[in-house]
Parts: C-alpha cells; sequence; structure tokens
C-alpha cells in the first residue's frame, strides 16, 4: 500500500511520508511538531527530516508558539492548502486500487482488525 500511495503522489514530488502529516495540517492546521510525532507515530528526528522536506518545498512554514518559543507550530502555506484538492483524490483512488475485490463485510472487517491491532500496540 505504501508504494501504491508513493506512486500515486509522485507526480506531484510529495512522498509517502510526507502525506501523514499533510493530512493532519489539512484537519488543524497549526499544531505543533510534537503533535504531529504523535499523531503520525514517528520519533522527532524523522519529523523534523520530513518537514524540512516540506518547508523546502514550500508546503509548510513553522513559527515559534508565542507561549513558549522552544515549541514550532507548523502552518501550512497557500500552496500547502491548495494541493489538498490535487492529493485527497489520488489517494482515494490508490485506496481503492488496493482494495479492489473486497466486500464491504470485508473492507469493515479489515479496518476492524486494523484499529485492534493499533490499540495494541498504543
Amino acid at each position: 500500500m505504501k508504494n501504491n500511495l508513493a506512486r500515486a503522489l509522485k507526480p506531484y514530488n510529495v512522498t509517502h511520508e510526507q502525506w501523514p502529516l499533510l493530512k493532519w495540517l489539512w484537519v488543524e492546521d497549526g499544531i505543533s511538531q510534537r503533535e504531529l510525532a504523535e499523531r503520525s507515530y514517528k520519533d522527532q528526528p524523522t519529523i523534523t527530516r520530513i518537514l524540512d522536506k516540506l518547508e523546502q518545498r514550500g508546503l509548510i512554514r513553522r513559527q515559534a508558539d508565542s507561549g513558549d518559543r522552544r515549541v514550532s507550530l507548523i502552518y501550512l502555506t497557500k500552496e500547502g492548502q491548495e494541493i489538498e484538492a490535487s492529493l485527497k483524490p489520488l489517494a482515494r483512488k490508490a485506496l481503492e486500487h488496493a482494495l479492489r475485490g473486497l466486500s464491504e463485510e470485508e473492507r469493515s472487517q479489515l479496518t476492524n482488525l486494523m484499529n485492534r491491532i493499533s490499540a495494541n500496540i498504543d
């Protein structure tokens, strides 16, 4: 699935590692780097590396938190906001491709199993 998503996002110069961070920022812009790490289950050095690439690409900007200058808040740029309309349908299509041939019941079972596995790991 990772490779399938990577192929779908490649024309937009976005990687499968960057995808979850963008998804979280589309939901809640201006969250901390630490919060992004927790939500995406990635460690701080990995998040820093991914955010560096997104910043170089012009999709995000970092801003020091006015309440705690040690904290970096991550905001989407205009381009980061606009790319959502192009990327979400591609990701949906990649997921549908991966799940084709599975009935609705099988998809539901898969979702339930994955949620249980994730809960066990947390």
